[in-house]
């Protein structure tokens, strides 16, 4: 089971991705703009964070940023999800998201994300990965 933070402000799309994460054994946690995504990422240290590209207070790209430049979080995948294609990768590489996902997405695709964003593993998997770095 990873920690997943999902920052948006659609409620209906935040549902989603609960029901088909929390189905596959990860825990989700919520934030609903970008200035309290930034805030659960430092308190809640998620193994993964899935950002709205369209953010009240400040936007995802600001959000996707800001994680990647902070030593504590920078190594935290990052997947956006936009309403369109957007060439992230233009901009300085290791500042880009890790994943894109455009929406409508299915949930096929968002969960093939999360799993290659954690590495290509299932959430059975990154438990025992857990457990075995636990002292």
């Amino acid at each position: 089971m990873a920690k997943v933070l999902v920052i948006d402000d659609d409620g209906a799309i935040v549902r989603l991705i609960l029901k088909v994460l929390s189905g596959r054994g990860h825990l989700v946690v919520v934030a609903r703009d970008g200035k309290s995504g930034l805030a659960r990422v430092a308190s809640e240290k998620p193994e993964l964070v899935i950002v709205d590209s369209d953010l009240p207070k400040i936007d995802g790209a600001e959000v996707c940023r800001n994680i990647k430049e902070d030593p504590a979080t920078a190594n935290v995948p990052v997947i956006m999800m936009t309403p369109h294609y957007v060439d992230y990768y233009g901009r300085e590489e290791t500042l880009a998201p890790n994943a894109i996902v455009v929406r409508p997405f299915t949930r096929e695709v968002l969960a093939n994300a999360v799993e290659r964003a954690l590495g290509g593993i299932g959430p059975r998997q990154a438990a025992q990965r857990r457990a075995q770095t636990a002292y």
